[in-house]
């Protein structure tokens, strides 16, 4: 049995530590022949490389993260990064924030929409001078580096976060995760699939039925040919059927809202199917933590191993997801962006004043259903 439970954590901390945040996790696919560019920091740090033969000492000692205590607030951000044009700036087009309680046994998973107008602090690093914006610039915006036409994707999380924590009121980001749809793709493929119930009839802009892309009408425009398409109902989909269903917006009745429900599901997903195959298939954890070992690189002070004994006990079922209802804001007839309804943004106060679970019983429409 304490074999099978270190090997569920270990599972768990590195999932976790990918789509929850642990350290600062940087995922954007490099093609074969592009170096891995050092990682940027500003204060003293490691770095751990992730490999199958990692293990997890029987030793009677305290287990490694015994110490980390709750509650913490960490972020997941899916960067629109194309690393096939240089110079490309990263945009945050996914934001997910995970609060988790004291306990470390519950937690609640929301999203931010990505154009929601916020002000965006100063950034002498990236020669920001700040603003009012779309809250997916913070990470353009704080990547640049004056002189340079190179991009820091470690800049642009920490204007970010800055910026979150001007907008929710939370003072301190424990940590977060950057990845593109390529990084977790391959997340889903090595887990072999994940079962998703799909909440509503999708067609895919980016995706043919074979799973290969769309090409754009001659001219530009939009894509052109037959699209994949998800039926309501529960689905068993690979990886690049799983990032296409929850990457789409455009056609959905709610657009980014919707959108960024079907990224939660995904995420639930992807830690129900951890879970369960944790727990029996040794080599299949080994290969799991080999993808992502090639596609992450940790930095701070605790180990994802650390944070799997931290958070063994924080499943799908402990974790609320919630939807901040919200609505385009404009002048002049243009659109300006998105902004949080009272609803939402009453949410985020009472998470900072640790009454989310009274404040949702007072707003069950918030919680997400099935």
């Amino acid at each position: 049995m304490r074999n099978s439970k270190i090997t569920w954590a270990m599972l768990a901390g590195v999932v976790l530590a990918l789509i929850a945040g642990i350290g600062v996790a940087v995922a954007i696919n490099r093609e074969p022949s592009e170096p891995a560019a050092a990682p940027a920091v500003s204060a003293p740090a490691s770095t751990l490389p992730v490999t199958p033969s990692a293990t997890v000492s029987a030793s009677p000692a305290p287990s490694p993260g015994a110490d980390i205590k709750g509650p913490l607030d960490l972020v997941l951000v899916g960067v629109d990064t194309r690393v096939s044009i240089p110079g490309w700036e990263p945009h945050a087009d996914t934001i997910m924030l995970l609060h988790v309680d004291a306990g470390l046994k519950s937690g609640y998973l929301y999203s931010l929409p990505r154009d929601l107008r916020v002000d965006i602090p100063a950034y002498k690093k990236a020669g920001f001078g700040g603003g009012r914006y779309k809250i997916t610039e913070a990470m353009s915006r704080g990547s640049r580096i004056p002189g340079s036409k190179k991009k820091s994707v470690q800049q642009g999380y920490e204007l970010l976060t800055r910026t979150l924590s001007g907008y929710t009121g939370i003072k301190t980001f424990q940590g977060g995760a950057i990845l593109n749809f390529r990084g977790m793709e391959k997340l889903v493929d090595a887990l072999g699939g994940i079962d998703m119930v799909i909440d509503q009839r999708v067609e895919s802009r980016h995706r043919k039925p074979d799973g290969s892309l769309r090409p754009l009408a001659r001219g530009g425009g939009d894509f052109t040919g037959p699209q994949a398409v998800y039926q309501p109902g529960k689905r068993r989909l690979v990886g690049w059927q799983a990032i296409d269903y929850a990457r789409q917006r455009y056609g959905l009745p709610n657009g980014d809202y919707d959108r960024q429900r079907h990224h939660r599901q995904l995420v639930e997903a992807i830690l129900a199917t951890a879970m369960k195959q944790g727990l029996q298939d040794a080599a299949k954890l080994g290969r799991v933590i080999d993808a992502l070992g090639k596609s992450l690189v940790y930095v701070g002070g605790r180990s994802p191993f650390e944070y799997a004994y931290a958070l063994r006990n924080l499943t799908p079922a402990t974790i609320t997801t919630v939807s901040l209802p919200g609505g385009g804001v404009g002048r002049g007839g243009g659109y300006l962006g998105e902004q949080l309804k009272p609803e939402g943004t009453g949410f985020l106060k009472a998470l900072v004043r640790n009454r989310a679970a009274a404040y949702l019983a007072d707003h069950p429409k918030l919680v997400d259903k099935g």
